[in-house]
C-alpha cells in the first residue's frame, strides 16, 4: 500500500511538472524554499518516500538542508528533479561529489551523485513511470553513517 502511494504521488508530481513547464516550476521552487521547506524539514527525515539532503553551498560554503521526495532501494537514492537539474541544491551536490541524507531517521552519505534521464533502467519504476514531467533524476549510492 505504501509503495503504491509513493508511486502515485511521483506520477502526479511528474504530470504537474509537465503541465506547468520549467518557468512556473521555478516559481514554485522559490516559494517552497521560503515557505514550505522549513515546515517539511521537521517531518521529511522520518517518513517513507521523503528525505532531507544535507549539502554545502558551492559559493557561500553555507550548510543547507533540502527536503525531497526520495526513493531509497538497495542502497541507492533516486530523487525526481521536478524543478530541473539546475536547482541550486543539485548543483551543490554535483560540485561536492557527495551529500548527507537523512531518511526514515537514519543518516547516510550519498556518493557518486549523477543526474540521469528518468527512463534509466537503474531508477525505481515509480520514477520511470512519472518521468516525462521531470525528465531527469538525481541518482547515487548511499552508505549508512549513523542512526
Amino acid at each position: 500500500m505504501a509503495k503504491r502511494f509513493g508511486s502515485t504521488v511521483a506520477v502526479v508530481m511528474g504530470r504537474i511538472a509537465s503541465l506547468l513547464g520549467p518557468g512556473r516550476m521555478r516559481s514554485i521552487a522559490r516559494f517552497n524554499r521560503r515557505v514550505t521547506n522549513p515546515i517539511q524539514r521537521l517531518w521529511a527525515p522520518y517518513l517513507p518516500y521523503y528525505a532531507v539532503i544535507e549539502h554545502t553551498g558551492r559559493k557561500s560554503g553555507k550548510q543547507y538542508q533540502t527536503p525531497v521526495m526520495a526513493f531509497v532501494e538497495r542502497g541507492k537514492l533516486a530523487v525526481m528533479l521536478n524543478y530541473g537539474a539546475e536547482s541550486d541544491w543539485v548543483r551543490n551536490i554535483k560540485a561536492a561529489g557527495s551529500a548527507g541524507v537523512v531518511h526514515r531517521g537514519n543518516r547516510y552519505r550519498l556518493s557518486d551523485p549523477q543526474v540521469v534521464p528518468t527512463d534509466s533502467p537503474d531508477l525505481p519504476s515509480a520514477i520511470q513511470a512519472a518521468g516525462a514531467g521531470a525528465g531527469s533524476a538525481l541518482y547515487g549510492t548511499l552508505v549508512r553513517t549513523g542512526g
